[in-house]
């Protein structure tokens, strides 16, 4: 009996020693220190070693050894008291308030292939426009269009009354007549020396006064029948039958569609990049999801001296006469050969008074073995988001390049940011993101 127990003792004290040394190089996490087992094996070979001692010797080093062993007890529940208990407690704690991971989508940063371009915004002009408006004055008697139709180039548009400048066309035209018979009676009379060479001449001087009358009345009924001085399209009416109209009064607005022109302002430091001929594209609000395609008509010649910036002109082909004059425009102009960008989604941007700043996941690192909460399941699935602050380059459409900050293949939280701060786990949402929509809404 006595044999056994001692390979008993034996046994505990090897075990315990392994088990120590298991801890002490981090094979195992454990609640108590390394240290520990290597006081039970202590304990263990003291206990084999008092056994072997003769009986009157054992009595004593047996008491002083219980006494050490409860000293020992009373010190190891301070330890555990103090030490160890606030530590597990710690743990526990942080456990269960950590924060739990963050579904997110990522995408990668991506390079692609950009053409320098150069935006603004400006309006449509016509490329002719003008208001109908009588040279001289007098009342509406016939109107040949109405509102919104297409005319052509000669096509009668108002009559205004001209019944007096008849009567003095046909007045005028029977003192011509009178004239010209008047100069041939004085012409043959000079040809017989019957009549002096004045009296010729002033029958010929009366003729041509008669004749400019008639011309003259004639241009007046014509300016009274007004016609299109060009094909395009009618505008609203102002104009009634029976109304007065005044000399420049504007009855109507004629406006050549097709082609149109959309004029817009740059900076004198684009003008470098600028040429006649150069493409251009146009999108207009009366006409979402359409880009229409034109050219660089002409670049003005002077420099606005209040606003630096120089008026550029575009010409665009307006076949079905969906644009028209005024219209607010976007405009791109592609200024060079493509370039090499690295790109992300625009929703993957922070913007802040801070700087902009975009959120990267990356791997989260381990927990040290037998630290504070190491009996806690690790969260986050290994991933964290680490906020880097970026500098931004051109956007087109829903993306964005990236100047600095990111690198090639990094996952980029694009959706799901707000709630994010910086170190916080993560886990990647697999599903594709949501597909934009066909047609954004005017607001």
């Amino acid at each position: 009996m006595r044999r056994v127990i001692d390979w008993v003792l034996l046994v505990v004290a090897l075990a315990a020693l392994g088990v120590g040394a298991a801890a002490k190089t981090g094979r195992l996490a454990l609640p108590a220190p390394a240290v520990a087992f290597g006081v039970v094996a202590a304990i263990c070979v003291a206990l084999i070693a008092i056994r072997a001692l003769p009986l009157r010797i054992r009595r004593p080093v047996v008491f002083l050894v219980t006494l050490a062993l409860l000293a020992a007890i009373t010190a190891g529940l301070a330890y555990f008291q103090f030490f160890i208990k606030p530590t597990m407690v710690r743990g526990f704690i942080s456990a269960a308030f950590a924060p739990k991971p963050t579904v997110v989508w990522a995408q990668p940063a991506t390079y692609e292939q950009w053409p320098p371009q150069l935006s603004a915004i400006g309006s449509l002009r016509a490329y002719q426009g003008i208001f109908i408006a009588p040279q001289v004055a007098g009342v509406i008697s016939v109107i040949h269009f109405e509102s919104g139709q297409d005319v052509k180039e000669g096509d009668l548009l108002i009559n205004l009354d001209d019944s007096v400048e008849q009567a003095d066309l046909a007045a005028n035209k029977a003192q011509l007549l009178n004239a010209d018979a008047t100069l041939v009676r004085q012409r043959t009379l000079v040809q017989g020396g019957n009549t002096p060479q004045a009296t010729l001449d002033s029958a010929l001087a009366a003729r041509d006064s008669a004749a400019a009358s008639v011309q003259r009345t004639q241009a007046i009924i014509a300016q009274k029948a007004i016609r299109a001085p060009f094909s395009g399209r009618i505008g609203i009416r102002n104009a009634d039958l029976g109304q007065f109209a005044a000399v420049g009064t504007p009855l109507a607005t004629l406006t050549q569609l097709d082609p149109i022109y959309a004029d817009f302002p740059v900076t004198e430091a684009a003008l470098a990049t600028l040429a006649v001929g150069q493409e251009v594209t146009m999108t207009v609000g009366g006409a979402p999801g359409q880009i229409f395609t034109g050219k660089i008509k002409a670049i003005d010649a002077r420099v606005s001296a209040d606003s630096r910036n120089v008026t550029i002109r575009a010409e665009f082909a307006n076949p079905d006469r969906r644009l028209l004059p005024g219209m607010f425009a976007n405009l791109t102009v592609t200024t060079g050969a493509p370039a090499r960008v690295l790109t992300l989604p625009r929703t993957a941007i922070v913007y802040s008074l801070y700087g902009d700043n975009v959120f990267v996941v990356v791997p989260a690192p381990k927990p040290e073995p037998g630290g504070a909460g190491s009996g806690a399941p690790a969260t986050g699935g290994g991933l964290k988001v680490e906020r880097r602050f970026v500098r931004l380059g051109a956007t087109r459409g829903e993306r964005i390049a990236i100047a600095e900050g990111v690198k090639e293949g990094e996952q980029v939280v694009a959706a799901g940011q707000i709630k994010l701060q910086a170190n916080m786990p993560v886990t990647l949402d697999e599903r594709p993101a949501l597909p934009l929509p066909a047609q954004t809404p005017l607001q």
